[in-house]
């Protein structure tokens, strides 16, 4: 595919998604959200892509919105209301961060550099965060006058807990890498050149000994079971999921390849084997 702000990279399985406007430290406007989610929606549906890392060009992740581009026909800038209204136009962060909480490949995020605003909270929705030791990070919001946005205020407790949580958006104070990780935000922190080959190692770990079809639903029902009441419910569907694929080939392979002491070769794609209960959220409907 081809990106006006974006690099899109496929190899051995993995996807290198890089933001690719260096000369504004990689911040976003709508045009770049537009492609972001373009680009989650073509690798969730194309089988030569098993995992997808995030990162960002030069020395910086994403510095958030590209607030001074308002000449830019993609700016920020009259992209909401201005007043309160429950029919206003969706938060185009938002729309990616969602994209990315329904995907059935895994994210990482490689922090490259530093990570404020929106650059931070289109990471929470990823499965793995690893940054460098120097990236800065940041829920500046506040400090503009403005509120969290790509859903934070759901992701973001549930990652480090509501008093960490508080603490980051409230002040809207830039922290280090260090503390993220000593907080949970990250689960890594490398030096520069170590962080594409970490990445890309744990990436190969998935793409190469895991069932496309288990990590696609062992993934969504880890983040589906966040927002649920009761065990119970993670049961049901546990359950329900099990029923379904102890009949499919990619069991038969996984058990086959066990007894026989070989690598598997899983044969199902998420793409076309999908179970007919996927996806059961849409079962019912939203309600905020």
């Amino acid at each position: 595919m081809e990106f006006k702000y974006l690099k899109y990279e496929v190899s051995d399985g993995i996807l290198l998604l890089t933001l690719n406007q260096p000369e504004v430290m990689n911040a976003v406007n709508a045009g770049t959200c537009a492609e972001l989610t373009a680009a989650f929606d073509y690798a969730d549906n194309d089988d030569s892509v098993r995992v997808i890392i995030v990162t960002g060009e030069g020395r910086a992740f994403c510095a958030g919105a590209n607030l001074s581009d308002s000449g830019n026909k993609d700016s920020f800038h009259g992209r909401f209301t201005g007043q309160e209204d429950t029919a206003a136009r969706r938060d185009d962060g938002g729309v990616v961060c969602l994209r990315i909480y329904d995907m059935k490949k895994p994210v990482i995020a490689a922090i490259n550099g530093p990570a404020v605003g929106f650059g931070i909270t289109l990471t929470l929705p990823m499965d793995v965060r690893i940054a460098v030791k120097g990236a800065k990070m940041g829920f500046v919001f506040a400090r503009r006058g403005i509120i969290l946005d790509g859903a934070a205020t759901w992701f973001l407790p549930r990652l480090v807990g509501m008093g960490t949580a508080a603490e980051w958006v409230y002040s809207g104070r830039v922290f280090s890498a260090q503390e993220a990780y000593d907080k949970r935000l990250v689960s890594e922190l490398v030096e520069p050149e170590e962080l594409i080959p970490r990445a890309r190692e744990i990436a190969a770990g998935i793409a190469n000994n895991s069932s496309a079809i288990s990590v696609a639903l062992c993934r969504q029902m880890m983040w589906k079971m966040l927002g649920a009441d009761h065990p119970m419910e993670a049961h049901i569907l546990e359950s329900r999921a099990l029923n379904w694929i102890y009949g499919e080939k990619d069991v038969q392979e996984g058990v086959a390849s066990f007894l026989e002491k070989r690598p598997a070769r899983f044969p199902m794609k998420t793409s076309t084997d999908m179970p007919g209960f996927y996806p059961w959220w849409q079962e019912r409907p939203f309600r905020p």
